[in-house]
């Protein structure tokens, strides 16, 4: 597969920032991802990403990626894929965003993009009481239309008007908005009950507002939060939160038309898309480096090829044909040979992630609604052989077993195992005599939806040999990788259908630092299931929905953090997933790449700071 999207940034993908400091109600460095060990970057003797980094930065040239599949969407309202990220960080740009950095603390931590500044009590950003956020956008940010025209409050008042449109190209993780901005959730309802056409829509956001989102004037936006929100300032950095141009009403959100209409306010423009196939970036003539703090933009194009494996991918990036990867990683078995001889084009990276994972469709009619029961899904916890499956993704160099919901590098890590068994290689015995004691001594039939391409088949293979251990089988459904959110998981009907039992996804957070809401709200808060969602099995736990409600609006970063450890633990006490393991990544560029950042968000290099040899 493509690697593991954010909403995981697939969907629901698809998912993925961290944070200011709570003090000043939105400035907190949490606990980063540790940066990756001197012996995985090559031939690096630190933490930096970018080795070849040596040199004056040269501009120009052609900046070439190769992958697997394609973006799930160009629309901001609804992208969500780590690859679609890596491009929105070329031609979008949010009020707040992270910089590119190897320091993981700075690399995780708000910066203004289009704001001016941080807000903060002390600057009048932020009122006494904590709920109201000022802020004023840079001026020469520009939109990349004929004529060029400035970006304004207003733009960015739309932008967050067209998240909850009533296509199926929604935002991703609803619930970072509802309930957290003053009316942001009564807009929405009123918006699914309109017709998913242009002129329906267009004449719902001209004539309805978010009580809690205006423009003061033309520089400057105001929010204001039910409650206090001490990640606020991470939820305005995601790309959902980006400024939309008012030409977007002219087309349905994410249609084959707006993809070929995209319009920039970043140092790129997209100016080529052919669906699962090519993207191709030109430089931005409306951008400047004078109104962009965050972005370089050494290269003057960026292209991406689609279609390639994994395997085929590094043949490319070896012979120096190709660049970078968009969405595959270094093939497992080129791992060993890359890091023997310390080849300095080899980078090993901390995802942060928890991925792969199974998950219940705790809705299933199958079996008699067993995966509803707790104590069915407790005994299945005890089958899977987590190390089997860390073999799969590249052994114990690339992969740590994982007994919990949260991974590390995340605010509420305590690591813990809930459900442990003999060196994390499964105890079938132990499943079995649960299963029994739950009501099931013959065990269970179950469909296990799995995506066709990538790791995921030997993945489900994998699950299936261990389930059958404890008396399961399982009935392997493969299914694409663009219809396995958007056809399954993402759609409630599904999941009440039968249609799949478990299944075995992966998920990014969509920040890192202060970022318990990033791991927990869209994969566990049942109150927010429905089209689009990220809860995909239905999980829906009262105990665990008021810890969450409490750590979101927690005084300070030490309590948030007690109480997502509390929210990782139920969790885990109601079984709503099997964690497999939490992964590093091996990633792989060309010799004529230079200043390669990781990018956590992205999972791959900051294509606007790197450069290239001559500029070739």
């Amino acid at each position: 597969m493509p690697r593991t999207p954010r909403r995981n940034r697939t969907l629901a993908l698809g998912a993925l920032l961290t944070s200011v400091a709570l003090a000043a109600a939105g400035c907190s460095s949490g606990k980063p991802v540790p940066g990756p060990s001197g012996p995985d970057q090559g031939t690096s003797s630190d933490n930096a990403a970018n080795i070849n980094a040596a040199g004056t930065p040269v501009k120009g040239g052609t900046l070439k990626l190769i992958g697997s599949g394609d973006v799930d969407h160009l629309d901001t309202a609804s992208g969500y894929y780590t690859a679609t990220y890596t491009l929105e960080r070329a031609y979008t740009r949010q009020l707040f965003t992270y910089p590119a950095s190897t320091d993981p603390t700075k690399s995780t931590t708000t910066v203004a993009d289009l704001a001016t500044e941080i807000p903060t009590t002390a600057n009048g950003g932020i009122s006494a009481d904590g709920l109201t956020y000022t802020i004023h956008l840079r001026p020469g940010v520009m939109w990349d239309t004929s004529p060029a025209r400035a970006v304004t409050a207003q733009d960015e008042v739309l932008g967050m008007k067209r998240l909850c449109n009533p296509t199926p190209n929604a935002v991703g993780a609803p619930g970072y908005y509802e309930g957290v901005i003053v009316g942001f959730q009564q807009y929405c309802d009123g918006f699914a009950k309109v017709s998913p056409t242009i002129p329906a829509i267009k004449a719902y956001i001209d004539s309805h507002d978010i009580s809690g989102i205006k423009a003061v004037d033309t520089t400057t936006v105001q929010f204001t939060l039910v409650k206090k929100a001490n990640d606020f300032l991470n939820i305005l950095a995601m790309p959902f939160s980006s400024p939309a141009p008012v030409e977007y009403l002219n087309y349905l959100p994410d249609s084959a038309a707006f993809r070929s209409n995209t319009i920039s306010d970043g140092p790129y423009a997209i100016t080529s898309y052919t669906a699962n196939q090519s993207i191709k970036l030109d430089r931005n003539p409306a951008w400047t480096k004078a109104s962009d703090p965050v972005h370089d933009a050494y290269v003057d194009h960026i292209t991406v090829t689609e279609g390639q494996d994994e395997g085929p991918v590094q043949q490319q990036l070896q012979a120096g044909t190709a660049d970078m990867q968009w969405d595959t990683t270094v093939p497992t078995a080129s791992v060993p040979a890359l890091k023997a001889t310390k080849d300095p084009r080899l980078g090993i990276y901390p995802s942060g992630s928890t991925n792969p994972f199974l998950v219940f469709n705790e809705q299933s009619p199958s079996n008699q609604g067993a995966l509803g029961k707790v104590a069915v899904r407790q005994a299945l916890e005890y089958a899977i052989d987590k190390v089997a499956i860390g073999q799969i993704y590249g052994g114990p160099t690339l992969n740590t077993p994982l007994g919990q919901a949260i991974p590390p590098g995340s605010l509420g890590y305590e690591k813990y195992d809930a459900y442990p068994t003999p060196g994390s290689k499964g105890d079938p015995a132990k499943c079995k005599s649960m299963l029994a004691a739950a009501g099931y001594p013959n065990g269970l039939v179950l469909k296990d939806l799995a995506r066709n391409a990538g790791k995921h088949p030997a993945v489900a293979q994998s699950v299936q040999a261990d389930l059958k251990a404890c008396g399961v089988t399982t009935q392997i459904v493969p299914v694409s990788q663009g219809d396995y959110y958007g056809k399954y998981l993402n759609l409630p009907s599904a999941a009440k259908a039968g249609s799949w039992d478990i299944t075995e996804p992966g998920w990014v957070p969509d920040w890192f630092g202060n970022n318990g809401r990033a791991n927990l709200e869209p994969l566990f808060d049942g109150r927010n299931y429905g089209p689009g969602s990220t809860d995909w099995g239905d999980y829906n736990s009262p105990a665990f929905n008021a810890l969450l409600d409490q750590a979101m609006s927690a005084p300070d970063q030490a309590t948030a953090e007690s109480l997502w450890h509390q929210a990782d633990q139920q969790v885990m006490k109601d079984a709503a997933i099997v964690p497999f393991e939490t992964q590093n990544d091996a990633m792989f560029r060309s010799s004529r790449v230079h200043n390669a950042i990781f990018e956590l968000f992205s999972q791959n290099y900051d294509v606007t700071e790197v450069w290239l040899s001559s500029g070739s």
